[in-house]
């Protein structure tokens, strides 16, 4: 079909819903419409989805995302590049016609484009809340013909548009896995009813301002030995005189993922299975573990269900996600720091710019290689996605350590991050490098260096080596 015969039947469906009888809808979709304006509708509901952390609040940090990139699209380039005029309102009933006409032009149009980007985003981290959200965004792109102010075919594209950016910001901002890493096959740990027989050790700096972790493990499990750390009693010294006075089953820790960390290290030296709170900022070990909420950790506990997942070392101090040398762990810092204003992809190479920028590189030998790198990552199993921004494990037990690294011997690999960052295309920049192993031992020509590791320093060394550990079991409720 032609581009003339398109637009004619264009603007005949859009008489014919102009025909339409009056009726109570027309106030409301009215409402309905002119709540769209500027994208607040969509604003009011990231607001309400933020309150909560985890699947809502990333949904909503991506649906935001998706809307501000389409609505910038829509309305700086492609509304100028067709230049259509709005329908003309002359047979258009009073009652329906907007209190303000909008003087902007006509294809595609905005509020389709940001509704259809809003509710994709949503449904790429919810698929369930996105579903109620279609309804919300189709009926907002309808309001925007029935009350005049858009031909039907600049909805369509609109939501088109809008839903084709959301699914393409997959590339720079990948959508991580519903499903948990995988782990290897259940082994047996006590059930411990109502928590009897389990120490916990509760970090109560950990986590958001104002939240208590104890006193929800306390309602949970009642019959648990709950203890809060101390400037003189950390995890360590708290889980450990628990494990040799012999009183601890099972050890417990409520924190982000050092005081994990920390209490892992004790559960392996006793041989006890360890139970997991997430009650830090960021969970990493835990989410990628598959246990979200304080209440799946309980569960776990009291029916016995546990999992055995890797463990990686570094000079002997156990870790569960990462260990870094160089600015690694200050890109991380301030990629979370941004990440919530500018979404994971752009808060990711701004980080990168600003870190790498002022970088000092560090010579070292890796295996006997000689190398110059700007940023070491050792991560424990793979990481995915792959450059300088991973995120998620796919696996929990494939006996590998991940190590990537940006070389400083390869002309301009910073800008080549940087850019290649902001393409979605990090890992395949000149600069950056990659290998799978069980054992990486570094040899640092530049001097001694601290490493970082789930979020703690360990002190400077000229010397380290990466291996795995035995595997640690950890409750958790499900059965792969």
């Amino acid at each position: 079909m032609t581009p003339l015969r398109l637009r004619y039947w264009d603007a005949r469906l859009h008489a014919a819903i102009g025909a339409l009888p009056e009726s109570p809808a027309d106030r409301w979709l009215r409402r309905l419409s002119t709540t769209a304006n500027h994208g607040k509708l969509w604003l009011l509901i990231a607001a309400l989805l933020g309150l909560r952390r985890g699947p809502l609040r990333r949904s909503a940090l991506r649906g935001l995302g998706a809307m501000t990139v389409s609505s910038a699209l829509v309305n700086v380039v492609l509304k100028r590049l067709f230049g259509r005029v709005r329908p003309d309102l002359a047979n258009l009933a009073t009652d329906r016609q907007l209190r303000r006409a909008p003087h902007t032009l006509s294809f595609p149009s905005g509020h389709s484009a940001s509704a259809g980007a809003f509710a994709t985003g949503v449904a790429l981290e919810s698929p369930v809340l996105g579903a109620v959200l279609a309804p919300v965004a189709l009926t907002v792109g309808y309001s925007r013909v029935h009350v005049g102010v858009h031909y039907p075919g600049d909805v369509v594209s609109g939501l088109t548009i809008g839903a084709g950016i959301a699914l393409a910001g997959r590339r720079w901002w990948p959508v991580r896995p519903t499903e948990p890493a995988r782990v290897r096959p259940v082994r047996s740990a006590p059930a411990l009813p109502r928590g009897e027989g389990l120490v916990v050790a509760v970090n109560p700096r950990s986590g958001p301002d104002g939240y208590d972790p104890a006193a929800e493990i306390r309602e949970l499990l009642p019959a648990a030995e709950v203890r809060d750390t101390s400037p003189e009693r950390g995890i360590t010294d708290l889980l450990t005189e628990a494990a040799r006075s012999g009183r601890a089953t099972a050890l417990g820790v409520a924190g982000g993922d050092g005081s994990v960390a920390a209490a892992a290290a004790v559960a392996l030296e006793h041989g006890l299975p360890l139970a997991v709170v997430p009650a830090g900022t960021l969970n990493h070990f835990a989410r990628d573990l598959g246990v979200e909420t304080p209440e799946e950790a309980a569960a776990a506990v009291e029916e016995g269900r546990a999992v055995c997942v890797d463990v990686a070392d570094v000079n002997g101090t156990p870790f569960l996600n990462t260990a870094s040398i160089g600015a690694y762990p200050e890109m991380v810092r301030r990629r979370d720091a941004l990440e919530g204003r500018l979404g994971r992809w752009l808060a990711t190479a701004v980080a990168a710019a600003q870190v790498l920028h002022g970088g000092v590189p560090v010579s070292m030998v890796l295996d006997g290689r000689p190398v110059e790198v700007w940023i070491l990552f050792v991560g424990n199993c793979c990481y995915t996605p792959r450059g300088l921004a991973p995120a998620w494990r796919p696996r929990l037990e494939d006996g590998l350590l991940d190590v990537q690294y940006l070389r400083a011997d390869v002309p301009f690999s910073r800008t080549r991050a940087v850019l290649g960052a902001l393409l979605g295309l990090s890992d395949r920049s000149s600069g950056y490098a990659e290998r799978q192993t069980p054992e990486l031992r570094v040899q640092l020509w530049s001097g001694p260096k601290p490493v970082a590791y789930d979020g703690e320093t360990a002190p400077a060394s000229s010397s380290f080596v990466f291996r795995k550990r035995a595997p640690l079991t950890v409750y958790c409720c499900r059965t792969s």
